[in-house]
């Protein structure tokens, strides 16, 4: 739900190796490590269906409960766009005429379909799935650093020649950091399944923090092993792995890495459905969305939150790749600060909430969100020169955000009825 391999971190060498090569190992530290904190120990305390929805309605009630599941429902409908993208961007790495046109569209749909089927599966379909993806998609990478490693022994070019040392601009700066924080992004996802993971006041910790590490690895070492190589950091853009694979090994292994690309956005896709149509099926138990989203098959999956989600990620087809990258990060990012809040004010307000695993004292769960606030207003910021429907994407964020509170007063109106909503433990 984070990371599908170093597919799609190409766009972070447009300030150069060392830029690149030094945010992928900081941001982990400031933005990823407090952040898989916060989320194992609130995962750990309230492993409940719904995630950080339940999380910040327990600590702040039903209102910003509602608001944090519509930033991140919202937020999804862009993040999930991005990876239909992907597939179709590889996909005609491959063969570009079947992603030309309308053929790009149709790969596109089709993707949503079977991930939509997928899921109606059950969990344990779609975990399963992520673990043989994941080997699969890692695995031409493998050789690609072996390649890259006797290519640059054998030419004796080092890192040196495809390090840029001059300073990168600021614009290139900004498109580096932003493409590195979504790269990053996404721990909470795993949380919104809680009832249906085993033991998860012991596994979520665990995993988070392992995964850390573990998706840094995997970013740094193919983008070292290039710059070892001195393949030209120019000559990155979103989908190049490819060629690089062609230079190091030769045509097979670039077919294997458009491959994995598409293996990349299939398993992304498939694993956050599993995440985010979980959320209106919890706002609908809880009286704020139409009592048929909360519908289950035989195997516990809410298959019309499936299909709802899905045709609503099915119209957000069509924007560019940065467009969709700054959206999602400022609709995600005022929900993580949410998530953040509520872990302040539950060690407030219920300190003696059984917490199987702590952040730290109080002052470092406050410290905590600290670094990962200031990153998300200056993603915002930067995100004002990205246009989305003829406005900044900036702008355009705020007031899907500030729809938030009129969605919960007609979701409330519309669908409470006489259910009481929830509220925040005393």
């Amino acid at each position: 739900m984070v990371s599908g391999g170093p597919y799609g971190i190409e766009d972070i060498l447009s300030a150069g190796y060392r830029t690149g090569l030094i945010l992928l190992v900081a941001l982990p530290l400031v933005w990823s490590f407090p952040t898989a904190l916060m989320i194992g120990e609130l995962a750990s305390a309230l492993p409940e269906e719904g995630g950080f929805y339940v999380w910040v309605r327990r600590a702040l009630g039903p209102f910003w409960g509602y608001q944090e599941a519509w930033l991140s429902l919202t937020a999804s409908i862009f993040d999930m766009a991005i990876y239909p993208t992907l597939f179709a961007l590889y996909l005609g790495r491959l063969a570009p005429a079947w992603a030309a046109g309308w053929h790009g569209i149709a790969w596109e749909l089709a993707l949503i379909a079977v991930c939509c089927v997928w899921n109606l599966l059950g969990a344990p379909a779609v975990g399963d799935g992520s673990v043989g993806l994941s080997a699969l998609l890692l695995s031409p990478f493998a050789i690609l650093v072996a390649a890259a490693a006797w290519h640059g022994a054998h030419l004796h070019t080092h890192a040196g020649p495809a390090v840029s040392h001059a300073p990168a601009s600021a614009a290139t700066l900004s498109t580096a950091v932003l493409v590195a924080l979504w790269n990053y992004m996404g721990w909470d996802n795993a949380s919104t399944v809680a009832r249906e993971v085993e033991c998860p006041q012991r596994n979520y910790p665990r995993a988070i923090l392992l995964c850390t590490l573990v998706v840094m690895v995997t970013y740094v070492v193919p983008l070292g092993a290039a710059a070892w190589a001195g393949i030209p950091a120019a000559q990155f853009t979103t989908g190049s792995w490819a060629n690089v694979a062609g230079v190091l090994a030769g045509p097979w292994l670039g077919v294997a890495i458009v491959a994995g690309g598409t293996l990349t956005a299939l398993g992304m896709f498939n694993a956050l459905t599993l995440s985010y149509t979980r959320l209106p099926m919890a706002l609908a138990e809880d009286g704020l969305l139409p009592a048929m989203l909360a519908r289950r098959n035989g195997r516990g999956v809410p298959w019309v939150a499936v299909l709802a989600c899905a045709v609503a990620w099915a119209l957000a087809l069509g924007f560019s790749f940065e467009r969709l990258i700054s959206l999602d990060l400022i609709l995600y990012g005022a929900s993580l600060i949410l998530e953040f809040a509520a872990l302040v004010v539950l060690r407030v307000r219920e300190p003696d909430l059984d917490r199987p695993f702590r952040a730290g004292n109080f002052a470092c769960a406050c410290l905590a969100g600290m670094a990962p606030t200031a990153l998300i207003v200056w993603a915002a910021w930067v995100a004002r020169g990205e246009r989305m429907a003829g406005i900044s994407a900036l702008l355009f964020g705020a007031i899907v955000a500030a729809a938030g509170p009129l969605f919960f007063w007609l979701s409330r109106t519309l669908w409470s009825r006489s259910r009481p909503l929830p509220v925040s433990a005393d």
